[in-house]
């Protein structure tokens, strides 16, 4: 994997970022993750610091190119982890972060959301990680303009790049993100790929794989290992995540790679450019 890559000024160079989300959610994401990024594609993963299983993902993938995945929701219902920070907008009635973004943006203070996401950061970066980049669980931080100018500040108070939405997305919410964010000096890939969720993986990312456009690229997964674990806490989508895992493990995925001349690469490089940057300025 290369350490080159920043955002892209022509040229013909195709550089993908393959990030695995949801590092800690738990013990069966850890250990997929950890084989996606030992003997798989995946480059980078981010991690969600709530989640019980964060500590381990964060101690397992020590080394590694891993980013913060700031979460603000708690999707299943069996299966809940609470905020970090005291925030009582932040909970559901149980005391629980909300299922759904719709009821983050119905009930959640920003000045609680914002001192939760620095928890967050803060508390991995107190775990050792070399935090790489940001993102967000369910796309919460970027799909609203008063949680992307929160996601925005602490980009530039970090000093880390971001995951974006995609050029079409970007045109259709109006506030356009990445012309904001590309003002502030922060880093984020040429290209956003959203692979279909529900539909399997692995022909999915062959196809991306054999159009990608020159520039950088970011395509993402949720690999989880298969078994009983996954199974209890979410029955209704184990099997694209545990399609994930083989769809990033495939050998032949590694040879398209390999075929179309496709560089790998991480976070890490767009974020030591930004810092050399501000050094520079």
């Amino acid at each position: 994997m290369t350490q080159r890559g920043t955002q892209s000024a022509g040229g013909t160079e195709k550089l993908l970022i393959v990030n695995c989300d949801d590092l800690g959610s738990s013990h069966a994401a850890n250990v997929a993750i950890l084989a996606c990024l030992n003997r798989g594609i995946a480059t980078s993963a981010t991690l969600m610091v709530p989640c019980p299983w964060a500590f381990e993902g964060a101690q397992m993938t020590k080394g590694l190119d891993i980013g913060i995945h700031l979460t603000l929701t708690c999707e299943y219902p069996a299966y809940r982890w609470r905020p970090l920070s005291g925030g009582a907008s932040l909970r559901d009635k149980d005391g629980f972060m909300p299922a759904t973004v719709s009821e983050v943006y119905a009930r959640a203070d920003l000045g609680e959301v914002e001192a939760e996401c620095r928890a967050q950061i803060e508390a991995a970066l107190g775990w050792g990680v070399d935090i790489t980049h940001l993102d967000a669980h369910m796309g919460t931080m970027q799909i609203h303009p008063a949680y992307f100018e929160i996601y925005l500040r602490l980009a530039t108070d970090y000093r880390l790049p971001l995951r974006m939405v995609g050029e079409d997305a970007d045109a259709a919410l109006g506030y356009r993100p990445r012309q904001k964010a590309r003002a502030a000096g922060i880093a984020f890939a040429d290209h956003f790929v959203m692979p279909v969720w529900g539909e399997p993986t692995l022909p999915q990312f062959r196809a991306h794989l054999t159009r990608l456009r020159p520039g950088i690229s970011e395509i993402f997964a949720h690999p989880v290992e298969d078994g009983a674990e996954l199974r209890s806490y979410d029955p209704r989508d184990a099997d694209v995540r545990a399609g994930d895992y083989v769809t990033l493990t495939d050998t032949k995925l590694a040879q398209i790679i390999a075929e179309e001349k496709i560089e790998r690469i991480s976070f890490r490089p767009l974020r030591e450019r930004m810092r050399q940057d501000t050094r520079q300025g």
